[in-house]
């Protein structure tokens, strides 16, 4: 018995001495370069995330109401919202909105007045709206959908007008995310959202080409009216787009920096007239369809909406819901009547 566990012991030393051994000559091996690169080569992967939004973020968008009146331009702070929104309003001018997430914009403008049809597309991100004046109709429908909203005409303190821009009045009125989150909280507002983002985001890079519907997209043109058109040039370096308004760089004001944006959604929807003024009601309650743009391609896609408050599911032709690219992106909203121009290699869908 006593040798057996004299055996034992050796054996239990022995094993020992060998993973000491092991233990430095691992150490050894990874603190030389062929070790570290080999720690490297088993270092797993990191998780990637979106960069256009945090995903883990629970905070409420924000949507604000900017001018697009000519003698309104140039804009300030939209680079920072991760959706922006054109639609056609009376006189053939358009009006923008711009959805923030997670931002310190320092100043955002200039801000006009609240139209009805824009209330459907503040809800379905769940954003609070903010505005300086409104319609009777959006007045009224602010109140009866219980939409969350900063109003300018009652709000003074999250507005300022810039006067020493010599422009009419009405084109003077910024604002800031700082002052809109104040304004906010002061209200009681939920700051939180438990609404999915409007967008599937893809983190892998989209590449549209290598469907058979695909066509080339280095230049985008949009008719909105006799006054407004918006177009897009493709920067194949930088993968993004351009942006212009009636044949001039769309730039912001305090950066001087053109507009970008990764992602282009295009949906022409019916409009018709309401009032004397000449307001309009849009009929985007239904289906439709549109394009989606990204990277130098574009793509054939549908569009429903069942509610004012349901999110806008856009599809491809295989009625899938569509992935867009980690990027900011630009819906165009436009009238069926009027132009749109997709070209590229000397191919063109209108």
């Amino acid at each position: 018995m006593a040798r057996r566990r004299r055996k034992s012991k050796k054996k239990i030393v022995f094993i020992l001495f060998l993973l000491v051994i092991i233990g430095f000559g691992v150490y050894y091996f990874l603190n030389t370069e062929d070790g570290e690169k080999f720690a490297e080569k088993i270092k797993p992967e990191p998780i990637k995330k979106l960069k256009i939004v945090d995903e883990d973020s629970k905070s409420r968008p924000i949507a604000v109401m900017i001018n697009n009146n000519h003698a309104a331009w140039p804009h300030a702070g939209l680079q920072d919202a991760y959706i922006t929104y054109e639609i056609l309003a009376e006189g053939g001018i358009t009006r923008l909105m711009a959805i923030f997430k997670d931002k310190d914009t320092a100043r955002i403008g200039s801000v006009r007045s609240a139209r009805p049809y824009y209330l459907d597309y503040a809800l379905e991100n769940d954003a609070i709206y903010v505005h300086y004046g409104w319609s009777d109709q959006a007045k009224s429908d602010i109140s009866t959908l219980d939409v969350d909203n900063i109003n300018g005409l009652t709000a003074s303190s999250v507005f300022w007008r810039d006067k020493s821009l010599n422009k009419a009045t009405e084109h003077t009125v910024f604002t800031s995310m700082d002052k809109i989150k104040d304004y906010a909280k002061e209200k009681g507002y939920d700051r939180d959202t438990d609404k999915d983002l409007l967008l599937n985001y893809s983190v892998d890079e989209i590449d549209l080409s290598k469907r058979e519907d695909a066509i080339k997209a280095d230049t985008v043109f949009i008719k909105y009216s006799y006054y407004t058109t918006s177009s897009y040039e493709y920067d194949s370096v930088n993968k993004v787009y351009l942006r212009y308004m009636s044949d001039t760089p769309h730039k912001d004001a305090d950066t001087q920096k053109q507009y970008t944006y990764k992602n282009i959604i295009i949906t022409p929807i019916e409009t018709h007239t309401y009032d004397s003024y000449g307001r309009l009601e849009l009929e985007n309650i239904g289906s439709g369809d549109g394009y989606y743009i990204t990277c130098g391609y574009a793509i054939p896609i549908t569009w429903s909406k069942s509610s004012r408050s349901s999110q806008t599911v856009y599809k491809n032709m295989d009625g899938e819901e569509i992935k867009v690219n980690d990027g900011n992106t630009f819906i165009q909203i436009t009238p069926p009547s009027e132009s749109i121009k997709i070209e590229g290699n000397n191919e063109q869908t209108t």
